[in-house]
């Protein structure tokens, strides 16, 4: 079998764009992408591909799903051959291999890490609606001009003055020791006591693409020099700083929806700036750019525009991450705000309008930015100026698209009045020397993984690995046990996937109302526990099954919903999906309903789909009643007695749930 962390990587690194597009010629509409579906002909087009979502769907046919599942559809392959696949596109190894005990702990240990991360974001938040934490936290993030919204969004929050309350309440609490330390949330001292790291400090919560919390950063609010500004989260099993970025959970549908990310410095840079309204921002949060942070914002858009601040330390920054960026295959674009101001500020001091509109008149391609930074340095100094054209010339030759570079030597050419040959000459030898470095430190990465497999070819190492003979994928019918049921099956069912983690916050006179607000999946199963029912249908049944155990493992609904779009089991991966994509029609009801705010419309419509299935299974128990009456002799008079009081309690449940619809209906 193919290691977990390796199928991991591989279901991070494909693009769905990317993948799709290598068959079908995309069109972007929206945030969306089109063409005309490739599993049947078609001439408008009815195939939709979603970016953010990292998934397809064909109106037309119906064909729906992941990456992994385009390509097992359009290429006839297993589960396992379809990561194998992407594997190659990406260059990523596979050796696989059956996950051994310590494999298997690894996955524990990882999901415990996440687990002890919740609970101090949980104690962070808790803490900022203490009367220290409104006095200092919640009084800083409003001095910085944060609205509660913001707060509440981006789940702000106070580590408390006294150095050990976080690792006493997450010990009490029951979380283990290891896991403190491990997560860098505590510190063991010599003595043995656990202290933590972060006290007295506004806490900024950093979250993981799917919305987990992995790490933090804390602010102190004290002048003393000698104190650290900022103290971070250090790299652990679930938090590696070179490919996290600040802000991506909240900013990646906006990124792919206007095909655009703002990468900015700070975490108050990010907020501010979905604050006043522009959430397609991320952060290098207090690291310098990375690769695989640039790869990350590849995955919502080709395009990004780097906003620094004008100092001498905003224009380092910029220089170099433009050539990051450009080796990456991204288009790039620089604004450098008015010196004095960052994004934090800038957005402040501005509204909306304005931060937009400047945005849009100073946002310079890199060779432009790079002449007007340079050029009045260089003057009338000829080797000055040399030395500008052969850098602009080295950051052409890292952009990996020859069609670009070339239209980049045009614009160079131009602007220094300069041959293009010999701009071209000069990019070739550039590019020549580095794809030497990338070889030499290709062979170096792979010593380091494989010492042992010396000069071996690592394609040869995946196409020899280990295939099981039995096919990956395990068939499930689609046929449904239970065609009566299967509407509101699996309507509910879309309720789960959709908004399980949504909380139904029911009015105090409701009897539905509870101290505590359950959430939506929640409400859902324990609607259904309560008369001891379960899914008729198969296939329904196994994927509500599968989410609650995902959920009981400690998955957010993001996460869950991935995990179930990119199943194994083609069935449970295809119906996933048809249940979680929007179907983009509007009807007459979907629009009077857009008028409602979504959390109105789920204490509205919840608790009436699980009655109206209720009403359902009572329907099917009735009728099943009336079967086994006309079966009855005549003269069974018990049997018919005892029949017939079933029906009528029956009938009597009936007529309660109808009256908790609004609706009376006697029995006939």
């Amino acid at each position: 079998m193919i290691p977990k962390a390796t199928v991991d990587k591989i279901l991070d690194t494909a693009q769905i764009v990317d993948v799709v597009g290598d068959f079908v010629t995309l069109k972007r509409r929206g945030a969306n992408y089109t063409a005309c579906c490739p599993f049947h002909n078609e001439k408008t087009p009815s195939f939709y591909v979603s970016p953010a979502k990292g998934i397809y769907k064909c109106f037309g046919c119906g064909k729906a799903g992941t990456a992994v599942s385009f390509i097992m559809e359009h290429e006839s392959l297993s589960y396992s051959e379809a990561l194998k696949y992407l594997a190659r596109k990406y260059h990523i190894e596979v050796i696989e291999k059956e996950e051994t005990a310590e494999e298997i702990a690894l996955r524990q240990r990882s999901e415990s890490l996440m687990l002890v991360s919740d609970f101090a974001w949980t104690f962070f938040k808790e803490q900022l609606k203490t009367a220290e934490g409104r006095s200092l936290g919640y009084a800083y993030f409003k001095s910085r001009g944060l609205e509660d919204a913001t707060i509440e969004k981006f789940g702000l929050g106070w580590a408390p003055s006294g150095r050990d309350r976080l690792s006493r309440a997450a010990r009490e609490a029951g979380y283990k020791e290891e896991f403190l330390i491990d997560t860098g949330l505590s510190v063991k001292r010599d003595d043995g006591s656990l202290v933590d790291r972060f006290y007295e400090r506004a806490m900024f919560p950093i979250h993981s693409v799917s919305g987990r919390v992995i790490a933090f950063g804390g602010r102190t609010l004290k002048t003393d020099k000698t104190v650290a500004k900022y103290v971070n989260s250090p790299e652990t099993e679930i938090y590696i700083k070179s490919k996290s970025l600040y802000g991506i959970y909240f900013a990646k549908n906006e990124i792919s929806r206007q095909d655009r990310c703002y990468l900015v410095e700070g975490y108050l840079d990010v907020i501010s700036m979905h604050q006043l309204g522009i959430t397609n921002v991320v952060a290098s949060s207090g690291t310098s750019l990375t690769v695989e942070q640039i790869r990350l914002i590849h995955k919502f858009t080709d395009n990004v525009t780097i906003i620094y601040d004008g100092d001498a330390a905003g224009i380092h920054a910029a220089l170099r991450g433009i050539g990051l960026v450009l080796k990456e295959g991204l288009n790039v674009k620089v604004v450098l705000l008015p010196d004095g101001d960052d994004p934090d500020s800038f957005s402040r001091k501005h509204t909306l309008d304005e931060v937009t509109d400047f945005i849009e008149r100073h946002e310079q391609d890199f060779i432009s930015f790079k002449t007007d930074l340079l050029l009045g340095e260089a003057g009338d100094d000829p080797l000055k100026k040399a030395n500008l054209i052969n850098d602009i010339a080295d950051t052409i030759a890292q952009i990996p698209d020859a069609v670009k570079r070339s239209v980049y030597v045009e614009s160079c050419s131009g602007r220094f009045n300069i041959d293009t040959q010999i701009l071209f000459e000069r990019i070739s030898r550039t590019r020549g020397g580095m794809l030497i470095e990338d070889r030499k430190r290709e062979e170096r990465e792979k010593h380091k993984r494989h010492p042992e497999a010396g000069e071996q070819d690592q394609d040869t190492l995946q196409e020899t690995g280990h295939t099981d003979d039995a096919p990956a994928v395990t068939p499930v019918s689609p046929l449904m046990n239970d065609p009566y049921l299967a509407p509101s099956e699996r309507e509910l069912l879309g309720f789960i996937l959709n908004n399980g983690e949504d909380t139904l916050n029911f009015d105090a006179d409701s009897d539905l109302h509870t101290e505590e607000p359950m959430t939506v999946a929640d409400f859902i199963d324990c609607s259904l526990k309560d008369d001891d029912e379960e899914f008729s249908n198969d296939i329904y049944r196994k994927i509500y099954d599968i989410y609650f155990n995902l959920y009981e493992e400690g998955l957010n609904q993001e996460q869950i919903s991935r995990r179930l779009m990119d199943w194994q089991e083609r069935e449970v991966a295809e119906t996933s999906v048809d249940l979680i994509i929007p179907k983009y029609d509007l009807t007459v009801q979907n629009y009077i309903n857009s008028l409602t705010a979504e959390s109105t419309q789920l204490v509205m419509y919840v608790p009436r789909s699980v009655i109206v299935y209720k009403i359902k299974r009572i329907d099917k128990r009735i009728k099943e009643c009336s079967d086994r009456l006309a079966a009855l002799s005549p003269d069974d008079a018990e049997g018919m007695s005892e029949v017939m009081g079933q029906m009528k309690r029956l009938y009597d449940t009936k007529n309660l749930l109808n009256e908790k619809l609004g609706r009376r209906f006697t029995r006939k």
